[in-house]
Order: C-alpha cells, then structure tokens, then sequence
C-alpha cells in the first residue's frame, strides 16, 4: 500500500510531467518509483567492518565489539535487516570482514579447554590441545555460517521482503596469512551449506534465493595444485546445483577498477574507484543513489533508421535521464542522517552527526548515480540489419556505449556527481518496453516481434553461439559498462560435468570481469525430486514440464 501511494505522489507531485510521460511510453524508465516518496537510496556496500570492530547502534542499543564469531555472525544478520529496512535496492557485506572473529574464538576456545584440562588434572601434548581447538572451532564456524544463511531467508524487512543480500567470497581481502586461512574456512563451510539448500515446509532440500554469492577467482585458487583450489571445485558443485556463486574475475576486475577488486552492490551495480582524505581507496559505506534506464531501441526506431537524426534523439533522451537522474539525486539532498541512523550514523554507510545532512556523501564520486541501459541488440539490428555480434555491426554498438559514457563524463564535471552507465536488472520491465515499442511502432521484424527486448549489451537468446564465444565478446561492453553489468551463460544441468564447470570458470578469470551460469535448479512438489524437470509435449502437442522420476506434470518449480 506505501508503494502504490508512494506511485502515485511520484507521478502526480514529484516528478516533471515530460518525465512522468516518458516512463509511461516506455522512452524511459524511472526505477523504484514505489520508494521514491520517501528519501530512500538504491543499492551499497556495508562497512561491515567499522561496525564490527568498533561497535555500531541497534534500535537505540548499543552493540559492543562481538568476543566471538557466532556472535559476530548473529550481530551480521541484525545489521543487515536494518539496512535492508531503510534503502530498497540490495546491500552486500563480505566474509573477510567477518575473518578476524575466528581468531577471537580460537582463543576463547583454547582458553576454556586449558580451564578443562586444569580442572581433569591431565597433561595431553599441544598437538592434541590443538586438535580439540580446531575442532571445536569448526563448529563454531558452522553455527555462525548457518546463522547467517537461515536468518537471511527467513528475516522480513519493513517492506515486506526478504533482504536482497549479497555475500563476497575474496581471498585475498584478508590482512595476513593466518586470517586467509580462517577465511578460507569460511568460504568452505558457506559453500557447503548453500550446494546442501535448505528445506522447504514439506522437508525437502531446495535452493534458496538469498543470500547471493560471489566468488572471486584469483592465481592461487583457480589453478589445479594451487592451494585453494579446492574451493573453486566446490563453487563448481555449488553452481552446478545451486546456481550459486557467481564469479568475479581478480585478474579483469584489477585490470578494469585501477588495479582493485571489490564486491558489486547487491547483484551487479558497481562503484567507481575512489579515494578517501588520506589517499587510500575506499569501496566499503558507499552508495547508489538510483537509477533510470534509457530504451535504446526506441531511440533507433524514432530516427526511422537515420543515423544524423538517431544522434539528435540521442542527444535529447539522454538529456532527459539527466534530468530524471537528479530529480533522484536532488530528493536525496537535504536528507537528514537521522532519517535512517543505522546508514548514516552508526557506521553502515557513514558516522554523520545528530541532524547532520547526508549531502558530503552525494558529491565528489563517494557515491554513484546510474544511467541504465536496454535493447543495444535491437538498436543495433535496426541502425545496421545486423546483430551487434556480426563484426560488420559491433563498432556502432560500442560507439552507442561510449557515448554514453561520454555524456556521464560530461555530467560528471558539471555538477561533481559520480555519474556512471549501468546495465540494469529490468527483467519485468524489458517486456514493458516491448509493449510499448509494439504500441508505438507496431510489428517491426527481428526487433519489436517478441514479448521482450534485449538486457543490457547481452546477445539475443536466439543467436546460435558457444559459451566462451559469448563470454569474450560480452567482456568489451562489460568494461565500458563502468556503473556495473553482469554476463551469464545459460546451461542445462550440469551435475554430472563439473569439468566442463570448471573450464568455464577458468575462462571468465581470464576473459571477464563479471559472469555466472544460469543452469537448472528445479523440484518436483510431488515426489521431491530435485534434478532437472524435462519439457515434454502432452497429447494436444503443447510443451510442458514433466517430473523424469514420477511424471508429475501439474507440480514442479
């Protein structure tokens, strides 16, 4: 009921009229207009770290630097349903931020079994000490792993939803050797729960939509013989069931991001590089402030195929993300930190001030704001007949992205906002647009024909092409998307092939920055099934889904 009221203040009150039409007409598209009545930001990345070590406020309670990592863990989930509380886009913290508590538990640990060694009145030898330590440890990792994975899934924000929470996996963010081993632990015991699910009202082991997980790929885990290798083999698994990890290449993303690596913000919206006062970079308690989408191909097929007059079309659409981009940026400005004190005074984004406003936070880059994207492939074919995949057509999709990016760097220098070009998660809304390119231009072969229009810069479902084909060509636009994209490759079950897996995951470390596999996850209501559902055709010839253990046609998901 907020949202809807929210939707229509927006449309009636708070946004320009031309803005409010174009959205509408499906030129644009203004995100999360259901928030927008409110002085709420997208998406960010917890400094889960400053709040841990140095103690953040939970509903007026003070919360003191937790004395293991169980508690370390529990204190996690709490931040994190506070903060997905008081934003609507998703939040990501990560392990390594969590690593350092295992070693407050070792020794905790240890301290009460030298107390029960005392008390028995024996003298076993260190190794054996060592041995009970560790393995008490072990434990207390997979309380603390479960804890985060079941509160996750099972918390409810003021909104009504599930956190959007995403969980990065990075070696080499730990401080010293000890402390990548203690993360290492974690990442295992992560990836076991999430390949083993959790279960459903019937008892049945599924796979749960949140947390999401990133892996990052790096020398000395990617490599057969190296030594976390056994990790990536277990992400491999993981995938293959679950369709989780995704994976972040440290190799490209170094390469790309100023030679650094960092998690994208909830599912795929990623910071500039930035420096903070004393020069380091800083990625952890920054922000997004929102989003609007331009449809690319509407912008194609108003130009009637004239490439003079696409640019001047161009020129004006952009323009008007502009200006809808700041209404969001000037609906932010004046918000007070006390408006939601868990982002912005007690360390999840910020220690502001008592009535201090969030405005510092919106300038100079420490924050982004996104020009979204959608239908390159349909602009494409249209401007040229060709796919952007046929090397007569790709120089005119990537003149279509930097230019793009040309205009936010424009923006940028104008007005000392960090302006950035994304590639939107508009899954619903990609077949908004198709509708209203079908109302406004009526049946256009190969580029208003289907129900949906392309995402982003990713090659059309209907082109024959090869994973790693896919994945190299996609790479380019990825590094010109500098406000964050994602690329996935659509598999079937791949179960029993985790080489073919791990070779694929092996070539995004060197070929991408950002990928996943979308491969089957499915499960059968009737007899608990959970391998793939076929797609068979019924006696009157139409497709459906088909149980291959019990032949329940009415009960899958």
């Amino acid at each position: 009921m907020a949202g809807e009221v929210s939707k229509d203040l927006t449309k009636r009150l708070l946004l320009p009229q031309d803005v409010v039409e174009a959205d509408k007409e499906g030129i644009i598209h203004f995100h999360d207009s259901d928030y927008y009545a409110q002085h709420m930001h997208n998406c960010d990345l917890v400094n889960l770290e400053d709040m841990l070590q140095n103690g953040t406020v939970i509903s007026e309670t003070r919360i003191e630097k937790p004395h293991s990592f169980s508690t370390a863990c529990n204190i996690a989930t709490q931040i994190i349903a506070q903060v997905a509380s008081n934003q609507y886009g998703g939040q990501s913290i990560s392990l390594a931020h969590l690593a350092p508590f295992v070693e407050v538990s070792r020794k905790k640990i240890r301290g009460e079994v030298l107390e029960e060694v005392r008390v028995f009145g024996c003298t076993p030898s260190e190794e054996v000490i060592n041995q009970v330590v560790e393995k008490r440890l072990r434990q207390e990792v997979i309380k603390g792993v479960q804890t985060i994975q079941y509160q996750v899934i099972t918390l409810m924000t003021t909104n009504g939803q599930a956190p959007f929470l995403t969980v990065f996996m990075y070696l080499n963010e730990a401080k010293n050797e000890q402390e990548k081993k203690d993360l290492s632990m974690i990442i295992e015991e992560t990836l076991k729960q999430r390949y083993q699910g959790v279960k459903n009202e019937a008892g049945v082991w599924i796979t749960p939509a949140f947390p999401k997980l990133i892996y990052v790929l790096e020398e000395d885990n990617v490599n057969e013989g190296t030594e976390y290798y056994y990790l990536t083999e277990l992400a491999a698994r993981c995938t293959a069931k679950r369709l989780v990890p995704d994976y972040i290449s440290e190799k490209k993303m170094m390469e790309l991001k100023e030679g650094n690596c960092f998690p994208v913000m909830g599912c795929r919206s990623a910071l500039s590089p930035w420096k903070n006062e004393k020069g380091t970079y800083q990625f952890y308690g920054r922000f997004n402030q929102g989003v609007v989408t331009i449809n690319l191909v509407d912008v194609a097929l108003s130009s009637g195929g004239d490439k003079d007059t696409f640019w001047k079309i161009f020129d004006e659409r952009l323009d008007l993300c502009y200006r809808a981009l700041m209404c969001r940026h000037n609906r932010l400005k004046g918000t007070l930190s006390d408006a939601a004190p868990i982002l912005w005074q007690n360390g999840a984004l910020a220690r502001l001030k008592k009535g201090e406003t969030i405005d510092k936070l919106l300038y100079g880059g420490y924050s982004t704001i996104s020009l979204g994207y959608a239908g390159l492939y349909e602009c494409v074919k249209y401007m040229t007949g060709k796919s952007h995949t046929d090397p007569e057509a790709t120089p005119f999709a990537l003149e279509v992205m930097e230019y793009m990016n040309k205009a936010c760097n424009r923006w940028k220098e104008e007005t000392n906002i960090g302006f950035s070009i994304y590639g939107s998660p508009i899954e619903s809304t990609t077949y908004k647009f198709a509708k209203c390119l079908q109302k406004r231009f009526g049946m256009v072969e190969g580029v208003t024909d289907r129900s949906y229009i392309t995402n982003s810069y990713h090659v059309n479902v209907s082109e024959e092409i090869d994973a790693f084909a896919k994945l190299k060509f996609e790479s380019q636009f990825q590094a010109l998307s500098t406000g964050g994209a994602i690329s996935y490759v659509e598999v079937p079950n791949m179960q029993g092939n985790l080489p073919a897996v791990l070779q694929i995951i092996r070539y995004i470390y060197d070929n991408i920055m950002y990928a996943e596999l979308n491969t089957k996850s499915d499960y059968c209501q009737e007899c608990g099934f959970d391998g793939e559902i076929k797609i068979v055709t019924d006696e009157g010839g139409k497709l459906v889904w088909e149980c291959p253990k019990c032949g329940n046609r009415t009960r899958t998901s």
